[in-house]
């Protein structure tokens, strides 16, 4: 690892005040679980370190009438115990506990996975984002087997990580932003991006830019939700494709619908077409198959990852059976 200064703020104007315009000269460390392996690896090489853990304004979980405000220092751990969170987003409590390792969740925050760079290979070995030499990609002709099979029609082919996005963009969430100038909050949905090229990144943060708290809104009484990952193993592994689904019941009917896959595509994939497929239709099996394939109608397989054109249908259904049937948890399929 190589040399970097460090400091830690007390507040959020503070650490904006010392953060750098650019990437290469200042990152942010919350949890770290992401941040020092790429600084071991030599895959980022930040000069200095801002330590935003001492910041208060940061922390803690606040059960509103209308919203849940959680703040980005707060750690998986945290929010998979906390028994209000679990009563009114009971599926994001089963992406918490799926997400990491006890010991992982411990640490790990939820402003840090959020924001947590892509698992591509090519970029975790040092190729850069887009895996790119003398112009042409690496992946296309390399081993993509995990890699986009949506949004991959540009130069990103990376798949966007967070197996807890899913869950937060389907529930609505937004993000506040905390920047030199002003503060801003956005759908969570609208941090993602697919970078056009080597200056880009994958999130619409700046460098001096901190993620300070994510609003959930709470979840009507006439509502259901389902999330299924598809994995390879039952221990802690990365996911081959996931699902959250959040659906608005008139009867026995979908009167609204929000279908919301990772894993899939450079950002989290909000699948309209699933929507409409089950807008005024009951819960069952075939039209849980029926939003499934429209899910990946427009799925483009590269040379080795047709695979997960069916795995990422099969975590759709999934998804939205659970959502049928309250009482079934998250799972996976080896």
């Amino acid at each position: 690892m190589r040399q970097f200064e460090y400091t830690s703020p007390k507040s959020k104007q503070q650490a904006v005040g010392v953060l750098s315009k650019s990437f290469d000269e200042t990152a942010i460390l919350a949890g770290g679980t992401d941040l020092l392996a790429l600084m071991k690896d030599d895959v980022v090489h930040p000069k200095r370190l801002v330590n935003i853990k001492q910041i208060q304004d940061l922390q803690g979980i606040n059960i509103q009438p209308k919203a849940v405000r959680i703040g980005a220092l707060s750690t998986l751990g945290e929010m998979a115990e906390h028994v209000d969170l679990r009563a009114h987003f009971p599926v994001l409590h089963d992406a918490l506990w799926e997400a990491a390792s006890e010991q992982i969740r411990n640490v790990a925050t939820i402003g840090g996975n959020i924001c947590q760079r892509p698992r591509c290979w090519y970029f975790r070995n040092g190729m850069g984002l887009l895996a790119q030499q003398n112009g042409k990609s690496l992946v296309l002709n390399g081993d993509n087997r995990y890699h986009a099979i949506l949004g991959n029609d540009g130069a990103a082919l990376f798949v966007s990580p967070s197996t807890i996005v899913p869950v937060l963009i389907a529930h609505g969430a937004s993000v506040r932003i905390v920047g030199p100038v002003k503060a801003r909050e956005i759908p969570l949905e609208n941090l993602y991006r697919a970078p056009k090229d080597e200056t880009e990144r994958e999130l619409d943060l700046a460098a001096n830019e901190i993620v300070t708290e994510i609003s959930l809104p709470i979840a009507e009484a006439n509502t259901r939700s389902g999330y299924y990952e598809v994995r390879q193993k039952e221990a802690f592994d990365w996911p081959y494709a996931s699902c959250a689904v959040v659906l608005k019941m008139d009867g026995p009917n979908v009167a609204a619908a929000r279908v919301v896959l990772n894993q899939v595509a450079p950002t989290p994939w909000i699948s309209q077409e699933a929507a409409t497929a089950l807008i005024g239709k009951p819960l069952n099996e075939e039209h849980a198959m029926a939003a499934a394939n429209a899910a990946l109608s427009k799925a483009k397989s590269l040379s080795h990852n047709k695979y997960k054109i069916t795995l990422a249908k099969v975590a759709v259904k999934r998804a939205i059976l659970a959502a049928a049937n309250p009482k079934h948890h998250a799972g996976n399929q080896g």
